[in-house]
């Protein structure tokens, strides 16, 4: 693999929430794991989760970090996100209900 492929495989590797919150971690990080409790929400939603864990933090500062981590990872195509009465409500594409369909075993 040459170095471009490194670089953009990288930039554009599936994301992971971390499995617990840790003060000393990027805001990325940080920003996936508030939104992985909400499950779904917007910048705002989700910098109000931050503060559960960020108390010291300016809620603007907050605010600013959520929004631009949200906004790089959904412009990457890294989570999804739905417009609502002109804000983005993101979420991380988990499915949370199992398949209630079947299969026909006379169609394979």
């Amino acid at each position: 693999m040459n170095k471009a492929d490194q670089s953009f495989n990288e930039e554009f590797k599936p994301v992971a929430p971390p499995e617990a919150y840790h003060a000393d971690d990027s805001w990325q990080n940080k920003v996936l794991y508030a939104l992985a409790q909400l499950g779904e929400g917007t910048a705002p939603d989700v910098a109000a989760k931050l503060t559960e864990y960020e108390p010291q933090e300016a809620p603007q500062n907050l605010h600013r970090e959520a929004e631009q981590v949200l906004m790089n990872l959904y412009d990457k195509g890294l989570i999804k996100g739905t417009q609502q009465d002109g804000e983005v409500s993101y979420n991380l594409s988990k499915i949370t209900h199992s398949n209630t369909g079947g299969t026909d075993p006379e169609l394979l």
